[in-house]
């Protein structure tokens, strides 16, 4: 890659990636406070897992929301471009999650409360349903067909770097505050906050330039003068490749909300320790994750996306039985090693992801194929997630089931990725995309 071209990219990866880490730090900063104080003020009730679960369905409403924020950000970004769609959704994401700071709670508001909090979690996950897909696509039609899997793992980096965000943030106010005053309006801080982050996302994804791939696609329908409704061509022509994202997705969503939501619940309420151990785990876990991630999608360019992707999946199987007896320990210590390891193994699926499932859809469609493929399965496995945790959990006061449920997913996804072909080294220009294509040597 020549030099020009490699810092151009290196502005893309960094605008892709700074907006990715707001707009997850946003998603998952609700998360951790659905797991830690949301089930104390939107939904008070005499067990506290009861309350829980019930804050986590607000939790997963957002994720019922995602696939139609992919079909609609996907089918315009694969009509005006991928750019105008990302600013739209970072402003939407951005704006819901400010509000949150300054919702009343259940004991000023009554039911009206919830009912709010549940609103605004609908827009986020509409918001993110169109981000995923166009910052990992943006990225993946500027990089060259050699080393796309790096390229593309870095907009990936997004997601633990906003948890990492997200947790450091409510890691400090825990440590600083009181449970009183942390309950009390300590809890608001991180969510005001994302209005800073907001501005600066804005003013450096607004500098992105327009993807290459997607330009040259546009000049070339239009002196075809075709016309083309890709929400409908992506089920009339693509539908197998949007069942082997769906697949694929399984085990790597489910695992991660394991890893990272459905720890502090166990922590806390099942082993009875302080919620900071769980925190620290999750924080020390999510920098270990970050740095490896793109790590897996460099390797994803040397021995092909399936190996790397399966190596995940399979190890993830084995280590949800493991990652349990190692909490169960009790210790600080044993705790953060779980952890780190269990995300090393996620970021072997999630590094050559973006990649893999790009190389599997033609230009015209790419956008919402990967979108919906991807936030179907959301629905699937990261929204019930930590639904299905606690509540297997609270039946069997075991997590001997929680681990058969990883193991599970890790199945349907191996299964998924046998059912799909090679893709590494593909050219994102040749529109064909079809199941005869094959691998070019790096």
């Amino acid at each position: 890659m020549s030099q020009p071209h490699r810092s151009a990219i290196a502005k893309i990866v960094g605008a892709s990636l700074i907006g990715t880490t707001i707009e997850w730090y946003d998603f998952f900063l609700y998360t951790s406070a659905a797991a830690l104080v949301f089930n104390k003020l939107f939904f008070p009730t005499a067990d506290p897992l009861t309350g829980t679960l019930l804050a986590f369905l607000t939790y997963a409403v957002g994720f019922l929301a995602r696939p139609v924020g992919g079909l609609v950000f996907g089918h315009f970004g694969d009509r005006l471009g991928r750019k105008k769609l990302l600013v739209v959704s970072l402003v939407l994401m951005g704006g819901s999650t400010c509000l949150m700071g300054v919702l009343p709670t259940y004991a000023s508001a009554g039911v009206a409360a919830p009912l709010l909090l549940t609103l605004l979690r609908l827009v986020q996950g509409f918001a993110l349903g169109g981000e995923w897909g166009g910052a990992v696509l943006i990225v993946s039609e500027h990089g060259d067909d050699r080393r796309r899997g790096f390229w593309a793992s870095w907009p990936q980096c997004g997601a633990p770097g906003g948890n990492l965000l997200a947790t450091a943030v409510l890691a400090i106010l825990s440590a600083t505050q009181s449970d009183a005053t942390f309950l009390s309006w300590g809890w608001r801080v991180p969510f005001l906050l994302s209005g800073v982050l907001l501005l600066i996302g804005l003013w450096i994804r607004l500098a992105v330039a327009e993807s290459p791939v997607f330009l040259a696609a546009q000049a070339q329908a239009e002196a075809r003068t075709e016309k083309h409704v890709p929400v409908v061509d992506v089920f009339r022509d693509s539908w197998r490749q949007v069942l082997i994202t769906i697949g694929a997705r399984m085990a790597e969503n489910v695992s991660y909300y394991v890893l990272t939501a459905f720890i502090l619940v166990y922590v806390t309420t099942g082993l009875h320790l302080p919620k900071g151990v769980g925190l620290s785990a999750v924080l020390i876990g999510s920098a270990v994750h970050f740095v490896t991630i793109p790590v897996w999608g460099a390797l994803s360019d040397r021995i092909g996306r399936r190996p790397v992707y399966l190596t995940g999946a399979i190890g993830m199987a084995v280590w949800g039985f493991a990652f349990f007896a190692l909490l169960d320990t009790k210790s600080s210590a044993v705790i953060v090693l779980a952890t780190i390891v269990g995300l090393v193994l996620h970021g072997a699926m999630y590094g050559p992801q973006a990649a893999f499932f790009a190389e599997q859809f033609p230009t015209r469609v790419r956008y919402t194929g990967l979108s919906v493929g991807g936030q179907l399965s959301s629905i699937a496995a990261g929204a019930v997630a930590p639904l299905i945790a606690v509540a297997l959990f609270s039946a069997w006061k075991s997590t001997v089931p929680v681990s058969l449920y990883v193991a599970a997913m890790c199945l349907l996804t191996v299964i998924a990725l046998l059912a799909a072909r090679e893709t590494r080294g593909q050219s994102l220009h040749d529109d064909s995309v079809d199941a005869e294509a094959a691998t070019v040597s790096p």
